[in-house]
């Protein structure tokens, strides 16, 4: 059973984020999520969720440089498109990712990850849909952490980083936001879903230091 939300013995940081209730959902009409803490135990597993642009990967490099294994659920279906043969697109990955979970299951993207790291400490970033959660959940000492950001943010992030892939007008990057959201089979990314399984949310609205200001504050809470 998981243990009850709370703010308890959480960072300054940590808590401004619970007691401004401030979360965009891409308005998708979900309430803020408050944080939930476990009791002070040292995490090893910390896993990340968010919406395209919101920061996951200046999130996954600030870890990698404190050195922390990183990895993501998206080296699965990487390995799986080479062995296909299949040129990697944004476009391939999504679709290679529902032929994985089509033949092995919501969480087989996890489930591989898992295998892989042996139980080393980790940060995972991609994680796409409740099963992958479920998968890691598995290990007592996996947290999830979703990374959100405003719609407006998260498309000038999109624009002025020029990622292959990323949409050059906003309407398809909304178009392509709005089919993440929800899934229509156990084989879809279901964005939504997963970030009401976070344990922690990290709001990344301000600058590059401000963020790494509050990921210090966040390592501490979970030491």
């Amino acid at each position: 059973r998981r243990p009850p939300r709370s703010t308890q013995g959480v960072s300054s940081a940590a808590s401004d984020v619970y007691k401004r209730q401030l979360l965009d959902r891409g308005n998708t009409g979900h309430d803020a999520i408050p944080m939930r803490v476990r009791p002070a135990v040292w995490v090893v597993l910390v896993g990340l969720t968010g919406r395209n642009a919101s920061g996951k990967t200046t999130v996954v490099q600030w870890f990698a440089g404190r050195g922390i294994r990183t990895v993501s659920c998206s080296e699965s279906i990487r390995a799986w498109l080479a062995e296909q043969g299949i040129e990697e697109s944004r476009e391939s990955l999504i679709e290679g990712g529902r032929e994985l979970r089509r033949r092995g299951g919501p969480g087989i993207l996890a489930e591989m990850l898992l295998e892989t790291l042996g139980g080393d400490d980790a940060v995972i970033d991609s994680i796409r849909t409740p099963g992958e959660v479920e998968a890691l959940r598995a290990r007592d000492d996996f947290i999830l952490i979703e990374v959100t950001a405003g719609a407006d943010s998260r498309w000038a992030r999109s624009q002025s980083r020029a990622r292959l892939g990323d949409p050059a007008d906003r309407a398809t990057f909304v178009a392509q936001e709005e089919s993440e959201e929800v899934a229509s089979d156990e084989a879809g990314q279901a964005l939504v879903a997963t970030a009401e399984m976070a344990d922690l949310i990290l709001i990344n609205e301000g600058t590059v230091e401000g963020l790494h200001e509050d990921l210090e504050n966040l390592l501490g809470s979970l030491s």
